[in-house]
């Protein structure tokens, strides 16, 4: 079977290609997928790509493993960035990882490559099992490092041809099986970058597009002005880091777009119990509605699952009523649903 994975030239990427090239029945080929903001803001950071690239090399050298560059700088900009900004600019959260994963790296990226492999393999913490009714996307046995969050948008067709090494694996025994393949990135740190932006500073990215318009940071419960910020798409419902308060901490509890208002509330305040309840909009299930609306959902990448009751309103929208409240429900954020191990799929926050 050809296989094409995709190396970052990180730890769980190499170990996913090196768990592969042991299996000497595969026929593999790495690609390293090169995107437009590293070339295009360089500026803002340091130069992420030539060292990853440099890693990614290192490991298919000694693994013997074939590496190809592959641009996505027009693929990233039209189908990801673009939307990303759009999003901030009119006060949403965007989601830019899922859609990343969705449009271009098992999107763009296999068309480009289908008529060489069977599968694209990469190093997500997330399982793919098949069974009689199609492909389940399962929750990855480490809960902190699972993935499947961000690969909720994934359809059949992709799942079918989706292969995922280190699935099963704790962060732990990763970094021992990269020690023990003496990969070249067995100490490298992990990124915190998202898909798009690598190492570059999300606030200089925001800034860079959308500049900077100064407005009011006030209390939503007094209606007093605490202080002043560049701009609301800075901010995001439930952020704490980055409002420069004394006598904290403040959170984020709304946002008036058309005024450039960014309200607060105190950490003991009654407003910063939060939503019981979301509307969630097109939603994709990745292998139909589920039957019963008694689920669990994400609300944002992390171990953190709320059970929750979701009853539909449309084919793809629900209302969705959480077990507990949450401060940190933004529109345009992803609510990800589950059903025990199983990753559903997931909507947009309204």
């Amino acid at each position: 079977m050809n296989v094409a994975v995709l190396i970052s030239g990180g730890v769980d990427s190499s170990l996913a290609l090196a768990l592969l090239q042991r299996e000497k029945r595969l026929a593999l080929k790495a690609y390293y997928l090169k995107i437009w903001l590293e070339d295009e803001l360089f500026s803002l950071g340091d130069c992420p790509w030539e060292t990853d690239l440099t890693y990614a090399r290192a490991t298919c050298e000694q693994l013997g493993v074939p590496l190809e560059i592959v641009p996505l700088q027009s693929e990233y900009r039209e189908q990801i960035v673009e939307h990303a900004l759009a999003e901030l600019r009119s006060g949403r959260t965007p989601s830019p990882d899922i859609w990343c994963n969705q449009r271009v790296k098992f999107g763009a990226f296999y068309q480009r490559v289908a008529n060489e492999c069977e599968q694209i393999a990469s190093g997500h913490y997330a399982r793919v099992e098949e069974n009689a009714d199609g492909y389940q996307l399962r929750r990855a046995a480490d809960p902190v490092k699972d993935q499947t969050y961000f690969l909720s948008n994934l359809s059949q067709a992709q799942l079918a041809r989706l292969c995922l090494p280190i699935g099963h694996l704790h962060k732990h025994q990763v970094r021992a099986l990269a020690a023990e393949f003496d990969l070249p990135a067995k100490d490298r740190p992990d990124s915190q970058g998202m898909c798009f932006l690598g190492k570059i500073n999300y606030r200089d990215f925001v800034r860079f597009h959308l500049g900077e318009a100064q407005g009011d940071i006030v209390e939503q419960a007094s209606g007093e002005k605490k202080g002043e910020h560049p701009g609301y798409w800075f901010y995001t419902i439930g952020q704490r880091h980055g409002l420069q308060l004394g006598g904290g901490p403040w959170y984020v509890t709304d946002k008036d777009v058309a005024n450039n208002i960014v309200y607060i509330a105190h950490g003991s305040a009654p407003t910063r119990t939060g939503r019981r309840e979301l509307i969630a909009e097109q939603i994709h299930w990745i292998a139909g509605a589920p039957e019963h609306g008694a689920l669990h959902v994400k609300l944002r990448h992390g171990p953190a699952l709320i059970p929750c009751q979701v009853q539909m309103l449309a084919p793809d929208r629900a209302h969705v009523a959480l077990s507990t409240p949450d401060p940190g429900i933004a529109p345009g954020q992803h609510a990800v649903f589950y059903d025990g191990e199983i990753c559903l799929g997931g909507g947009i926050i309204a």
